[in-house]
């Protein structure tokens, strides 16, 4: 069987107040990042504090964290995320000099979608937004991608997403390297760990994820399963993708429950998931013939 490509999601969003296992600082963020390498990830994905740092400056609040992670694991697959900004340039632009200094992946959303927090009434709350990614900026998107010679990894939070992602496929223009992440709304939210029904796309089910590798039907591309606001082990769909070939994106990023985890608790569920499947778990060498990253 193809060996299964754990991604881990170190922290996101998610405060030390939520859990206090969480690492935010660069020198947590790269402890860390080793630490789940060691239990069984393949790919680790990294955010920095401020959103709101672009450019060098973010390039360097980046290497702060990872490069310890890449002085003894060279190999290691690393990507950060986008920064806040209206322009491609100002989210994207510190790509470049993460891909000079050793980002192999680079995130790409490829829609927009509304986002919020529970309300008391059950609505959206104080905090209500739309995560945008426009198609022209999608295109942009793919363009510096190339260029750089970063695996997109892209996320996908609602059908629409992955309509998108399919037809960049289909006309030939999706940088080498292309993992596809579905992510399944669990029963929290993840964006302030509370129960919720204020979500977004699918529900972690086995038609949903039916749904998902119907529309998938005929492409090449390799694909894990997430759980956005609960646990991708305990839901079943980890599991569930593995047994499918699949392969499976875990960490406090995505994860809420009554618990506080650690990165590598989360990591070793899902290697006794595929162990008593009967499936081996790739290393980062591995995760990168199997997605076929350009470098």
């Amino acid at each position: 069987m193809t060996p299964l490509i754990i991604e881990a999601a170190l922290n996101g969003s998610t405060s030390k107040a939520r859990n206090p296992n969480t690492p935010k600082s660069p020198e947590e963020i790269g402890d860390d990042a080793l630490a789940c390498l060691a239990a069984g990830a393949a790919i680790v994905h990294t955010h920095i504090e401020d959103f709101e740092s672009s450019g060098d400056a973010a390039v360097e609040e980046y290497m702060k964290g990872w490069t310890p992670v890449l002085a003894e694991n060279p190999h290691a697959i690393l990507y950060g995320t986008v920064a806040n900004g209206r322009t491609p340039e100002e989210r994207f632009g510190h790509y470049r000099g993460l891909a000079k200094a050793g980002m192999r992946m680079g995130t790409i959303d490829p829609g927009s979608v509304n986002l919020a927090i529970h309300g008391e009434d059950g609505l959206p709350g104080s905090v209500s937004f739309v995560y945008r990614t426009s198609f022209k900026d999608i295109a942009a998107l793919v363009d510096l991608l190339t260029e750089c010679r970063l695996g997109p990894s892209i996320a996908i939070y609602e059908p629409g997403f992955l309509r998108a992602t399919l037809a960049y496929e289909k006309a030939g223009r999706l940088p080498a390297g292309a993992f596809v992440k579905f992510y399944f709304a669990g029963p929290y939210n993840f964006l302030d760990g509370r129960r919720s029904n204020v979500t977004f796309g699918l529900p972690p089910t086995g038609k949903a994820l039916d749904a998902y590798q119907e529309m998938m039907d005929g492409s090449a591309l390799a694909w894990a399963a997430s759980v956005l606001g609960g646990s991708v082990a305990a839901t079943g769909i980890a599991r569930a993708a593995i047994e499918r070939g699949g392969h499976v994106r875990v960490g406090l990023e995505d994860y809420c429950g009554e618990d506080q985890p650690t990165n590598t608790d989360l990591i070793t569920e899902v290697v006794e998931i595929a162990r008593a499947v009967g499936r081996p778990i790739a290393t980062s060498d591995e995760a990168a013939r199997i997605l076929g990253l350009p470098r």
